[in-house]
This record gives C-alpha cells, structure tokens and sequence, in this order.
C-alpha cells in the first residue's frame, strides 16, 4: 500500500468522528472594518454603528457572513491533526453554506467540525467532507451551517 492508501484507510476509520470545538474567536468592530475595507463591502449594518440600531432590527452592526465563514480555515488548523508531513491540506469548496443568524460586532464564535465523508480521488488526493458549525456565544442558533470539502494531497 502506498501513504495514500495507507491514510485512505486512517482517515476512513475516522468518518463520523467529532473533532470538538475550537476556541473562541472575538469579532469586534475593528475587524468587520478591516473586511469591510479589504472585500470593498462598507454596507452600513456592518460599518455604521448609529444608522444600524436606527435602520435595523440588529440593534448595531453585524460581521459579514463571509468574515465569518472565512474563520473556517482557522477553526480547521485548531481542530484537525497534522497527519502526515508528506502532505498539503487544501480548501476544496463548500457543498451548502447557510448564514442562519447574524453575528454582533463584540460578538465570540467558535466552530466545530464533523467528519461526514471520506473518499479516495485520484492516485494521491482524500477528499473529506465535514459539517461546519459557527456559533455564537450565548446565542440559540449557529451562525453559520455548512458542508465543507477539504482536500489532502499526498506526496506519494
């Protein structure tokens, strides 16, 4: 057997684990600016405190849902273990995304990560597929639920 077969089989035995919750993350004000800025999405719930508690029924501004999202990747480098040196960890897509309640500025997340499905592609690739959870601290629902493909590349 090769490392990929080999980590095939490893990772295989894995599908339906739970890899828990990362740590908390703050999103605070200064960080939705700076997306704001970098993504060139200034829309007023998210840049204008005062006209987001007059205009909306957020109460103040709210992070992007891709702010968010993109907090995956450090959800996945806190949560999923380094299995082998000879390999690179890609992001490979999203089979559904839904941003099911907003997050406040000053607002904590932290995500977790379920191993739905794993599958041989190619000679050296594993694609994973994982539910993606963002909570809230304190809130009832998650902001974000979501399939997540994650590719490891084996050098063989």
């Amino acid at each position: 057997m090769n490392t990929t077969q080999d980590n095939f089989q490893r990772f295989k035995l894995e599908e339906g684990t739970h890899f828990g919750k990362s740590p908390w993350i703050l999103i605070d004000q200064s960080m939705i600016n700076d997306f704001a800025r970098i993504t060139r999405d200034d829309q007023f719930i998210h840049v204008n405190q005062h006209r987001a508690e007059i205009e909306t029924k957020f109460g103040g501004t709210v992070a992007h849902g891709f702010l968010v999202l993109s907090l995956a990747s450090k959800v996945a480098m806190e949560l999923l273990p380094d299995y082998a040196e000879n390999s690179i960890r890609i992001n490979y897509g999203f089979n559904k995304v839904r941003f099911t309640f907003p997050v406040r500025s000053n607002s904590e997340v932290r995500g977790s990560l379920f191993l739905k499905k794993v599958e041989l592609r190619k000679g050296s690739e594993l694609r994973q597929t994982f539910d993606l959870r963002i909570e809230i601290k304190g809130a009832e629902k998650p902001a974000i639920a979501a399939e997540w493909i994650i590719l490891t590349i084996f050098k063989n």
